[in-house]
C-alpha cells in the first residue's frame, strides 16, 4: 500500500516505498504518484521490479492515457530502469535534465522515446502538467551533483513538498520509508555515510540550501529512506549546509594504483 503524503480536494501525493525490497536484493527506493484532478505524474518510476504495482496503483486514480508527465530527478537505473514500458503503457512525455536526454533513450527499444523526451535547462523551470481544469504546476530545481552531473528536485507548491532525490536519503536495516521522520538528531546515523560519499562537495550543499530557503517546504522526500517533516526540514538544511562530503574528503589515498586482487 502506497503512503499517502498529502490530500486535499482532489490533489494527491503518494509514496511507494516497498516495490524493490521483497527479496532484499536491490536497494531500497520510493517512487511517487501525484493526482490531480484525473490526471497526474510519476516522479522516479524506478526499475522493472518496482513497475507493476506503480502501475497498478496510477490505474486505481486515472487510466493511463492521462498521465501527464514522467519526471526523471537524473537518469540512475534506480529512477528510470523501467522507462521502455512507461513508453508502452501511457503516451505521457519525459521530463530530464538535458544533460541526460541523449541518454535516456537508451532504456527503451529504439524509436520508443522519439519526441517524447523533454531537456530541463540547466536554470531548472516551472513545469505546467495536464491540460484545463486539471493542470497543476511543479517547479523543477536545481540540484546538480547531489548527486548527479545534471538534477533536479521537484517542490510541489500545493502540498509543499519537496520531492529531493538522493539529497535527504537513509539506508539501513531497521529503517522503516513508511514512518516520517520529524526529529532529525538520532536519523542522522542513516543518512551521514551516504551523504559524504554520493554528495559532490559542501560548496553544492550550501547553494542548495540557500535556494531551498525560499520556498515554504513542508516536507522533504527523499529517493530512498523515510520523509522530513516538521522540525526536521530546517533541522536536515542547516545539516546538509555544514557536512564536508564528497571531493573535500578525498586526498592522495584514495587515488593509488591498486596492490591486491579480486577474489575469484
Amino acid at each position: 500500500m502506497p503512503v499517502e503524503l498529502f490530500r486535499r480536494d482532489q490533489h494527491v501525493c503518494l509514496m511507494f516505498s516497498k516495490l524493490s525490497t521483497e527479496d532484499g536484493e536491490a536497494v531500497q527506493s520510493n517512487q511517487f504518484l501525484l493526482v490531480n484532478r484525473g490526471t497526474g505524474a510519476i516522479l522516479d518510476p524506478g526499475g522493472n521490479i518496482a513497475y507493476n504495482e506503480l502501475y497498478l496503483g496510477m490505474t486505481a486514480h486515472f487510466p493511463p492515457h492521462k498521465l501527464a508527465a514522467i519526471l526523471a530527478s537524473h537518469a540512475d537505473p534506480d529512477i528510470i530502469a523501467s522507462l521502455d514500458r512507461w513508453m508502452t503503457a501511457s503516451s505521457a512525455p519525459v521530463y530530464i535534465s538535458r544533460i541526460w536526454e541523449r541518454f535516456a533513450p537508451h532504456f527503451c527499444k529504439p524509436g520508443k522515446t522519439l519526441g517524447r523526451v523533454i531537456g530541463i535547462p540547466d536554470a531548472g523551470a516551472r513545469l505546467r502538467l495536464g491540460e484545463g481544469d486539471a493542470a497543476f504546476e511543479l517547479l523543477a530545481l536545481p540540484a546538480h551533483f547531489l548527486h548527479s552531473e545534471g538534477n533536479f528536485q521537484f517542490y510541489d507548491p500545493l502540498s509543499k513538498i519537496l520531492f529531493s532525490g538522493d539529497l535527504g536519503a537513509s539506508l539501513g536495516p531497521d529503517l522503516k520509508p513508511e514512518q516520517i521522520v520529524t526529529s532529525l538528531a538520532e536519523h542522522v546515523p542513516r543518512m551521514e555515510a551516504f551523504h559524504r560519499r554520493y554528495m559532490v562537495s559542501n560548496k553544492v550543499l550550501r547553494l542548495w540550501a540557500a535556494m531551498v530557503r525560499e520556498l515554504d517546504i513542508r516536507m522533504i522526500v527523499p529517493q530512498h529512506g523515510a520523509p522530513l517533516a516538521g522540525e526536521a526540514v530546517p533541522a536536515f538544511i542547516r545539516w546538509a549546509e555544514n557536512l564536508a562530503c564528497g571531493i573535500d574528503l578525498v586526498g592522495p589515498q584514495d587515488y593509488r594504483v591498486p596492490q591486491e586482487a579480486l577474489p575469484a
